[in-house]
């Protein structure tokens, strides 16, 4: 079972983990509201995809070196990842706010039609997922995690 000897890929794995289970407590500082699905969810502070790919990247770096063809592989793949996290999941999750403003306004105009308060209530509302990008400093941090997080490891186990 080699893979579980594969210390980029452990590295990203626990980046992922860490980065969703802190979450929960950073958010709680913010809001004071304790909301574990934030453990299953995209987006927020820090981006687990930033820290899952700038592990594996930081990991294959220790591995094979900062010369080697993996590691410029790996580290071209984080920034196309970490870019799309800013930009196009960023801006598909302004648009879900837009659109969950617009079922809103609409529901609201067709309450007063007359079939619609027959309507079973999953037919009145579906709200898209609007959490899905982040902010510049949430995939800055979440970089950061990624590679502290993986020197940390590889001091402790290799």
């Amino acid at each position: 079972m080699d893979v579980f000897m594969n210390f980029p890929l452990l590295a990203s794995f626990a980046a992922i983990i860490f980065a969703q289970v802190v979450k929960v407590p950073i958010q709680f500082i913010v809001s004071k509201k304790l909301d574990w699905s934030l453990v299953t969810s995209t987006g927020g502070m820090p981006s687990s995809h930033s820290a899952a790919v700038t592990a594996l990247s930081t990991g294959i770096a220790l591995e094979s070196g900062l010369d080697s063809p993996l590691f410029a592989v790996a580290a071209i793949f984080a920034v196309i990842t970490m870019f799309d996290a800013t930009g196009v999941r960023r801006h598909a999750g302004e648009q879900a706010t837009v659109i969950n403003k617009l079922v809103i306004d609409f529901n609201r105009f067709v309450s007063e039609a007359k079939d619609f308060p027959k309507a079973e209530e999953k037919e009145k509302q579906k709200k898209l997922k609007e959490l899905l990008g982040h902010q510049p400093i949430e995939v800055f941090f979440g970089g950061l995690t990624g590679i502290v997080l993986t020197l940390i490891l590889n001091y402790f186990f290799m």
